[in-house]
């Protein structure tokens, strides 16, 4: 169905059958309630703060012995968070806590190519997203930070995060 014959459709519905539409999507799909849960009662911080420790008992596990690293976890909290509409300044402080667990976690751990290139991916989404919502002068050092970090501990694939830093010059 396209967006028009929805919107036809929608205005030739009664108050009362919206109404009854809408209710019934709540209850049926858990996107739908969690949308309307967020709009009405947006506990982003909440939100945010259960994004981190899940992050962080990626790469230092609390139950468990062996972390599993994956860079897909809080690509997921990120991207659920755009979708959302959550407040970019909170989006941007996630991603950039991502990076910074992760070069934690590479001090500690023999790490694959793999996991350097997924930061590198990760470095340059943030940097995007960063110029996209004009938060450079709020997260200034903190990018920097990572960047210095990856040069100073020659990670293979330092010069990646240098070109994605080109993209806020």
């Amino acid at each position: 169905m396209s967006k028009r014959a929805l919107v036809k459709y929608l205005s030739e519905l009664k108050k009362k059958e919206l109404e009854e539409q809408l209710i019934d999507l709540y209850h049926r799909f858990p996107v739908v309630k969690e949308y309307y849960d967020f709009v009405f009662n947006p506990k982003e911080d909440k939100l945010v703060q259960d994004a981190k420790i899940k992050i962080s008992n990626e790469y230092f596990p609390l139950k468990r012995k062996r972390p599993k690293a994956r860079r897909s976890v809080a690509q997921k909290y990120i991207k659920h968070f755009v979708k959302l509409g959550v407040d970019p300044h909170l989006t941007a402080d996630l991603m950039l806590y991502n990076l910074e667990v992760a070069q934690s976690f590479s001090l500690e751990k023999n790490v694959p190519e793999a996991f350097y290139k997924s930061m590198g991916n990760s470095f340059n989404e943030l940097v995007q997203f960063i110029s996209v919502n004009a938060l450079l002068s709020d997260f200034k050092d903190r990018i920097v930070a990572c960047y210095i970090f990856t040069q100073d501990h020659h990670w293979p694939n330092r010069e990646d995060f240098s070109k994605s830093l080109d993209i806020i010059d």
